[in-house]
């Protein structure tokens, strides 16, 4: 359960800011494990893995009643890795989150670093919460892969009858602090709707590259764009997830996958990042059972690469299965493991890839 603190409770250097607050809440997650990663024609990678289920992070939450109705609200939140003690996110002090705002019964108004609405409003629809690494539906969906943007001015609506919307842009989501001619931008909006044992909803994201960036070069002019639509079904005694994407140009955060080299092949790897002219369909079905304390979770999906630099290179259809299960030690408490078999890996005929841990996750 997390802790809800008084201000004063808190660092003594933040206490001259968090008096200012009504409360502040201090959370965070330790996630770590052991696993192992194999790529065909590559000896396998055993090691201790951090944030295999859910990312390793602290952060605080702060809010204060301003009367009538309206409060301020912050969140800072913190990524790190646990095997070494380093910060994720590039190294940012605050790389998960970042972000102020305001918020009454007309919704709420966030700016600074945050998850886009496309990654917000779609991550229940992967019976993996969009975690487990590979496993995670971030592996075929771009739009759903806890895409973070810099300097986003977002607004969320409150929750009518289980209907809600998000929008948000970014005035340069890769860095710097101001737009400029130079600077990559990105839209996101989504819609969702849940009531009772059913929810969906629908996503659109586009990044709008700036004119004199290299990646902006690298895509041909193209500005990367993806859609998605999915939901959920619960029947208590098992819950069913389906999903469907289409990504056009390349991936809209800048940050995930790689490049294709100058002979037409990916530099790592990895998820291939731009493919101008180009397209993927990605496609999602998925179960979870619990079962008392544990639950037990898969997946399948499917990516189809067409068009532009997929054409040129012979791409094939990539299909990851995986399969999971956790078992609660306590409220907080939790062991995972899983396992995740990706067929025809980065639309390479010649290449699978396999992953699988065990950890422990604490949630404070």
């Amino acid at each position: 359960m997390k802790k809800t603190l008084l201000a004063a409770a808190l660092l003594a250097g933040f206490a001259g800011v968090a008096q200012a607050q009504s409360s502040v809440t201090l959370y965070g997650i330790v996630d770590v494990g052991v696993g192992a990663k194999k790529v065909e024609g590559q000896s396998t990678a055993y090691g201790m893995q951090s944030g295999v289920q859910s990312g390793s992070r602290w952060g605080m939450r702060g809010t204060e009643d301003l009367g009538n109705g309206l409060r301020a609200n912050f969140q800072l939140e913190s990524g790190f890795n646990v095997g070494n003690g380093t910060s994720q996110q590039g190294g940012r002090l605050f790389g998960r989150a970042a972000w102020g705002g305001l918020s009454g019964n007309w919704g709420e108004v966030r700016l600074g670093r945050q998850v886009t609405a496309s990654s917000d409003f779609f991550a229940f629809t992967d019976p993996f919460g969009t975690g487990f690494q590979q496993a995670g539906a971030g592996s075929s969906f771009n739009g759903n892969s806890t895409n973070r943007a810099d300097n986003t001015i977002a607004y969320l609506s409150p929750d009518v009858g289980g209907f809600r919307v998000a929008a948000g842009y970014s005035f340069n989501y890769d860095g710097g602090a101001a737009t400029t001619d130079n600077s990559n931008r990105l839209v996101s909006a989504a819609v969702k709707w849940a009531n009772g044992p059913f929810g969906i909803a629908g996503t659109y994201e586009r990044a709008y590259l700036g004119d004199a960036t290299a990646w902006n070069a690298a895509q041909g002019g193209n500005d990367p764009y993806n859609f998605q639509v999915g939901g959920t079904w619960d029947f208590n005694v098992v819950k069913a997830y389906a999903a469907y994407s289409r990504m056009k140009h390349g991936y809209t955060n800048i940050g995930q996958g790689d490049a294709f080299t100058g002979t037409g092949f990916i530099a790592n790897t990895g998820t291939i990042r731009n493919f101008p002219d180009g397209k993927v369909n990605a496609y999602l079905v998925g179960l979870s059972v619990p079962l008392g304390q544990a639950s037990v979770f898969g997946s399948w999906q499917r990516t189809d690469p067409k068009g532009g630099t997929f054409d040129a290179i012979d791409a094939a259809k990539q299909n990851i299965y995986s399969v999971g299960a956790t078992y609660d030690l306590s409220k907080r408490t939790n062991l995972y493991a899983y396992y995740s078999y990706a067929d025809k890996a980065w639309y390479d005929r010649n290449f699978d890839a396999q992953q699988y841990a065990v950890g422990l996750r604490h949630r404070f």
